[in-house]
């Protein structure tokens, strides 16, 4: 014990008694014992003031003060005393059940009785002192735990992001030689999620999910991923299979990001006007995140280089969102994307595709 008996002398202890000579009495007891950090009030009002804005680690409090009692004080310092711990030793002559009663409700820990008695006066203070000092330190040890897990789940989080990017890769990789563009479209949907209402929350699950969309690519051949001119009506059928494979791939997993990940890969071709594939499905119950990714993707790809075409200018590529409004897209999708395309296409400054 002596580890706590020798920094239970340090602690702020605040003493409030009308009574000078009460508060003259308490105060040389501790300062007998040692205690070094003694604040003593008469006036109750100056005491609340100090005790609401200054560290203090344990309160003698008197009850029958005039101005503001000591209920009523500790009352006004219900926040601290619960948040903190803060303990409140209760000095009274009164020993009615009603006074005790009304003093544990509001905060009180233990009583000292006048006339004080100065072996219990110190033991009082002493073992109320080392019990806030166990609270304190298993909730610093809480809060270090906390802030160790919070750090390690943001490095699981990035490697988890990085794993996924690398698999999104896979699938833009072969018509895309840097695979810039599935960390483009990732961050640029979480900007327009954000922008349209999405909790960050989700719109960061997005953020992760995106870049397996086209994972389905895989399974395309090169003659049609990579043909520089118009694809036939059989090569189209083979091209759109690239949704399920892609959701095929992606699997069943029951972790949040592979379901939205599955979500995204079957829906993001699907249209605003229900002629999109593979299912047709149209309106909002094609899933908001679908038809965020939907603008972003069509958007990065029209401006990005391809084997089989030449980058769009920015004002083109916007010309056809702004036409494909209300038909691909979601309209006010739409309108929400335009508003944020400066934070959109500055995203290719961060992340060229000739990095």
């Amino acid at each position: 014990m002596g580890y706590f008996a020798d920094n239970a002398l340090m602690s702020k202890i605040v003493i409030i008694d009308d009574n000078p000579t009460n508060v003259a009495l308490l105060e040389d007891m501790l300062d007998e014992e040692g205690y070094e950090n003694l604040v003593c009030f008469t006036d109750p009002r100056e005491a609340l003031s100090h005790c609401q804005n200054e560290e203090v680690d344990l309160i003698l409090l008197d009850i029958r003060m005039p101005h503001l009692n000591g209920i009523q004080l500790m009352e006004q310092l219900a926040d601290k005393i619960h948040s903190e711990y803060l303990p409140i030793i209760v000095l009274t002559a009164q020993k009615d059940a009603e006074t005790r009663e009304n003093a544990l409700r509001v905060g009180a820990n233990d009583f000292l009785n006048k006339p004080f008695e100065q072996w219990e006066v110190l033991l009082r203070i002493h073992n109320t002192l080392v019990t806030r000092m166990l609270y304190s330190g298993q909730r610093n040890r809480a809060e270090e735990l906390e802030a160790l897990v919070q750090e390690r789940t943001k490095e699981i989080r990035k490697t988890q992001l990085e794993i996924i990017r690398s698999l999104g890769r896979a699938g833009e990789f072969r018509d895309n030689e840097t695979g810039a563009h599935v960390i483009r479209v990732s961050l640029s949907s979480q900007l327009l999620a954000l922008k349209s209402g999405v909790s960050e929350t989700q719109a960061e699950l997005l953020m992760y999910a995106s870049p397996m969309h086209d994972a389905g690519k895989i399974g395309i051949p090169d003659r049609i991923l990579l043909k520089p001119g118009k694809l036939d009506e059989e090569e189209w059928e083979i091209m759109k299979t690239h949704a399920e494979k892609g959701a095929e791939i992606i699997g069943d997993h029951d972790s949040e990001v592979i379901r939205l990940a599955r979500t995204l890969a079957i829906a993001h071709h699907e249209r605003w006007d229900g002629t999109g594939y593979p299912k047709g499905t149209k309106g909002e119950t094609i899933p908001i995140e679908a038809r965020i990714l939907s603008i972003c993707d069509v958007f990065d790809a029209l401006t990005s280089a391809r084997p089989y075409k030449s980058p769009w200018s920015i004002e083109s590529a916007l010309n056809l969102i702004k036409e494909e409004s209300g038909k691909a897209f979601d309209p006010t999708l739409v309108e929400n994307f335009i508003g944020i395309v400066d934070q959109i296409t500055s995203l290719r400054n961060t992340f060229p595709d000739n990095d």
